[in-house]
């Protein structure tokens, strides 16, 4: 079969929820991908920096197939002997108490904001089902009903309705808005540090010191969603790291499988993730001993690897080097680490012709929010294959 018999049989039998590019991957090493038509591509998407590890690292094949071929699921009903390490492993390297895992980001999400909720009326005392949670303008934090219920993209919301109340929205980087907003009712400030699907919007220099503050003033959980941002991506463990911030809570997801497996988390203190009781939440699949293993492992790739300040390095050489680009469409780049967005000005015609026409030149990355092109490779790029992508890219650029 080749690309266009894959493409048929996605369109005829899939749900046409996803606009892809037409390329069907079927191998990955590293940076680099390779399709079905044996085409060599560079991903500079990371599976939305899922993939921080690069494709297929073989210490995760490894645990993978080991613990795959020993044990993979015994649902919470019973304990493993892999979970306690995941737990220790993760609260010893982010620095807080205690662990809750999930599956998908958006599950940690949801832990995040029932776990807020239950904090606000069992320690804050707000009066029952009145409890508020401040979130931003161009928010992304998943897809459930109640998470798309309180974005700001029409999209997201059109036809899904009703919607979960008890979410107040204020403009991203304005820490004056979210002051006014706070209410005696406002139990969590959802944030992300860099809006990521948003179009890679690095909010100014201060904004996360000053939310901190605020949040610390009022009495208010400030609560990271580090999904996209998370595990090295930004140059730091954490985006909230750049500030010197640590939130009450941080939402973990993506990357914490490098790209092997679902797996995601909420970390906090115990004064916070202490308050569920058993019945109070859970998955069939969080926290199951295979997703445990990978995670375990994953998280000491990135610490013995060194592969949070190779991003800080190469990021700022990659950011630096497209800066330099002498396009006429370029409005800005901008970013942290290996997040990078090339914003178009409008007149260009769009980020997606010019992420096709890369795809052409060998290089994979994807539009967000149609004018932003986003550069983010897996943290294991070298300063080489950066140099590589460079002439391609700069002559996409430059297109008519």
């Amino acid at each position: 079969m080749k690309t266009a018999d894959y493409i048929e049989l996605e369109e005829k039998y899939g749900a046409h929820n996803y606009h892809p590019l037409d390329v069907v991957i079927d191998r990955g090493e590293g940076v680099w991908v390779y399709d079905v038509d044996g085409n060599k591509f560079m991903d500079c998407l990371s599976a939305y920096s899922a993939v921080n590890h690069g494709h297929c690292h073989p210490r995760l094949i490894n645990v993978m197939t080991e613990q795959a071929a020993k044990l993979t699921l015994t649902s919470r009903a019973f304990r493993n002997d892999k979970l306690g390490q995941f737990y220790q492993t993760l609260a010893e390297l982010s620095g807080y108490d205690m662990v809750l895992p999930m599956n998908t980001g958006a599950e940690a999400v949801e832990t995040a904001i029932k776990a807020a909720r239950k904090w606000g009326y069992q320690v804050k005392k707000v009066a029952p089902e009145q409890a508020e949670i401040i979130v931003c303008a161009g928010n992304f934090h998943g897809r459930t009903t109640t998470i798309v219920g309180f974005s700001s993209e029409a999209q997201y919301k059109q036809d899904f309705g009703p919607f979960t109340p008890g979410f107040i929205t204020v403009p991203y980087g304005n820490a004056a808005a979210l002051a006014d907003a706070i209410t005696p009712n406002t139990v969590g400030f959802l944030f992300e540090p860099i809006q990521g699907e948003g179009g890679v919007i690095v909010p100014p220099a201060g904004y996360l010191r000053e939310v901190e503050r605020i949040c610390r003033q009022h009495n208010v959980l400030l609560i990271a969603d580090e999904i996209q941002t998370g595990l090295g991506r930004t140059g730091k463990l954490f985006a909230c790291d750049h500030e010197g911030v640590k939130a009450d809570m941080v939402i973990i997801g993506k990357a914490l499988s490098g790209g092997f497996y679902p797996v995601s988390a909420v970390v906090a203190s115990k004064a916070i993730l202490g308050l569920f009781r058993p019945g109070d939440h859970g998955s069939t699949f969080g926290g199951n001993p295979l997703g445990a293993a990978i995670a375990t492992e994953a998280l000491r790739v990135l610490v013995d690897e060194n592969l949070i300040d190779h991003a800080a390095e190469l990021g700022n050489y990659f950011q630096e080097r497209l800066a330099e680009i002498p396009s006429p469409h370029i409005k800005e780049v901008r970013g942290k680490g290996l997040l990078i967005g090339v914003e178009l000005k409008p007149e260009a015609g769009g980020a997606r012709r010019f992420c096709e026409a890369l795809q052409n030149r060998g290089i994979l990355c994807k539009e967000t929010h149609q004018n932003v092109i986003r550069f983010a490779p897996p943290l294991v790029i070298t300063r080489e294959e950066i140099d590589w992508a460079l002439e391609p890219i700069t002559d996409v650029l430059n297109m008519e």
